[in-house]
């Protein structure tokens, strides 16, 4: 089983103690010796050999000694705990083989009695009921162990850029692209460079969206975006070093580095596993220095992810699912999708997109940035620096025979008109635009200075849509909730079958990083355009009014969509409200769960 590593705060078996290094020393080492150094602290103060130490700490606390030899039958997996970590913490992490010949997760620790990286270490191991195999070696042996294996990561690095000759007639390598991989990064002689590289590295092996570098008064904080939610992962207690960090990103970014009162924006490329990654950088000034975000797109990852992109593929409610369909299939009209920076906007359209990618029709799409590489589909990327902007490029898009466009975002009044005209003479047009929900799409359109009648005869549809994270199937806990809590969900008790509702907890262990979510849901709220929706449009009738019969046609918020998730037990009471604003519910919401 994987089990925890045992603490040191539990009490060693009686014979432990009848050795020289007892429980009650190994309690002085964590006080008295810095963590790393513990094992050779005990033996200088029991008078034993290292090795002697070696071997009754690992016996007290249920460890395997490993001397050299046993460490070389490990084969490394920086996968399982990356390469700058295992430098770091004095662990090292790979595969054994068993006594029947197969293959075991192995951890080999140098520090039995730092806690917190046991803990760690259980974290990045993930649970799961694969055996473990636990050990304990010198220090100095584990780094002996991760030179040899460094030596060979620089071997077979050597190798595969030998071997990439032969791709270079086919893929031009950019020389500007910043190449990232361990035995680079830990063979950078510069530091910072190793710092800026590291969190670049670490960032795409965990999934984060966005990587954020907030100046502080003292240095600079480092956090992921995972699953939606803001994560901090490293602190830099140095605000000159947080400073140039700051620089060095301009530096790949190409922007002025002695500016830094004004913000700026940019971009720049890494190269990961032969796969080329784009960031794009945000940097802006704050009371203390300057911030920068970094927005990772990751477009050859995504498109291998999504080879069979479809609606299907999403985690959209069936009703939902089925209106995109719908609407998509259409053969001229507008279909706006509508939600905040990160909200799968745009994997919603490139769904719809796929499936109606026949090869029948010619469909174009212009973009800022490119998010997925789509087969049979002409991909037009915004470079507003050479004057290509969205108005300019869908013009253009206009004269080469499209049957159907995509608009990656509508930001201004020129593109909106144009967009809107091409949907009314005879083409399908995808697009998004920034608004709260599908009401307020029109007033957006209105503030363009779109005729309204114009826009609503163009409309095929609207959906508005969010992210929401899943709990984590793992560690959740049902939860009882009282009236009360049901009347700020905005969920009349009276009016809610408890005995259907699954409202869960979240706890957090080690598959979701002790956060109690993994992964995400989405959720949508979606506008069909009849003959008595567009009569209201038209007639500027009041919000109230057009929800009132959108209602009666069986529309449900994304507050509904939310509280239906929390119902069935696939997401939590606490995660809707972050992410949806309460309203009146008219009634009680349809559970209607989605695929896990």
């Amino acid at each position: 089983m994987n089990a925890p590593l045992p603490l040191v705060s539990l009490a060693p078996p009686a014979e432990a103690d009848s050795g020289r290094v007892g429980r009650a020393l190994m309690q002085q080492a964590v006080q008295a010796a810095p963590a790393g150094s513990r094992l050779q602290w005990m033996a200088q103060q029991s008078g034993l050999q290292a090795v002697q130490v070696l071997a009754e700490v690992a016996a007290a606390l249920g460890l395997r000694a490993m001397a050299t030899q046993d460490l070389q039958g490990i084969t490394p997996d920086f996968e399982l705990i990356s390469f700058a970590d295992c430098q770091a913490r004095g662990c090292l992490g790979g595969w054994s083989t068993s006594a029947s010949g197969g293959k075991l997760r192995t951890v080999v620790v140098s520090d039995p009695l730092d806690l917190k990286g046991q803990e760690w270490i259980d974290l990045q191991l993930g649970g799961g009921g694969d055996e473990v195999v636990r050990g304990l070696a010198l220090a100095e042996d584990v780094q002996a162990w991760l030179a040899h294996a460094e030596r060979n990561l620089m071997a077979m690095g050597s190798a595969d850029e030998e071997d990439a000759g032969g791709l270079a007639q086919a893929e031009s390598v950019d020389a500007s692209v910043v190449v990232l991989s361990i035995a680079g990064i830990e063979t950078t002689a510069n530091p910072l460079v190793r710092l800026v590289d590291s969190i670049l590295y670490d960032a795409l092996k965990m999934g984060a969206s966005d990587i954020h570098f907030e100046t502080q008064p003292v240095g600079l904080h480092v956090k992921y975006r995972i699953d939606g939610v803001l994560e901090n992962v490293k602190r830099i207690d140095s605000a000159e070093m947080g400073q140039q960090a700051i620089s060095r990103i301009k530096v790949l970014s190409e922007l002025d580095i002695s500016e830094r009162r004004t913000p700026q924006d940019g971009r720049f490329k890494v190269r990961v596993d032969r796969r080329e990654i784009d960031f794009r950088v945000s940097i802006m000034p704050n009371l203390f220095g300057e911030d920068a975000v970094l927005r990772v797109l990751d477009r050859k990852h995504l498109t291998g992810q999504f080879q069979t992109l479809s609606l299907d593929t999403l985690s959209f409610a069936q009703s939902a699912k089925d209106f995109i369909r719908q609407a998509s299939g259409l053969p001229y009209g507008l279909l706006l999708v509508t939600g905040p920076t990160g909200s799968g906007k745009t994997t919603t359209l490139y769904a719809a997109i796929s499936e109606i990618n026949t090869g029948l029709d010619k469909i174009i799409t212009i973009e800022d940035p490119i998010e997925y590489q789509l087969k049979g589909v002409l991909q037009i990327p915004v470079n507003e620096k050479k004057g290509l902007t969205f108005a300019r490029g869908l013009r253009s898009v206009l004269r080469h025979d499209p049957d159907k466009i995509m608009v990656g975002e509508i930001r201004d009044a020129e593109t909106a008109q144009i967009a809107v005209q091409a949907a009314l003479t005879g083409h399908q047009v995808f697009t998004t635009v920034h608004a709260n929900n599908v009401f307020d799409v029109i007033g957006r359109f209105k503030n363009m200075n779109v005729d309204s009648y114009s826009l609503v005869s163009a409309l095929n549809g609207i959906v508005a849509q969010r992210l929401l994270r899943a709990v984590c199937t793992h560690c959740a806990a049902p939860a009882d909730l009282a009236p009360e809590q049901l009347t700020r969900l905005g969920i009349p008790a009276d009016r809610l079958d408890l005995g259907q509702a699954k409202f869960m907890h979240a706890v957090g262990c080690a598959h979701c990083r002790g956060t109690g979510y993994k992964g995400r849901l989405a959720i949508a709220e979606t506008l069909e355009m009849d003959d008595d929706i567009r009569d209201l449009l038209v007639r500027q009738a009041p919000i109230s009014q057009i929800k009132q019969v959108a209602r009666g046609k069986g529309f449900m918020s994304l507050r509904d969509s939310a509280v239906a998730l929390a119902m069935a037990g696939q997401t939590t009471v606490e995660e809707i409200n972050r992410v949806t604003p309460r309203e009146n519910l008219q009634g009680t919401p349809q559970v209607e769960a989605v695929p896990s």
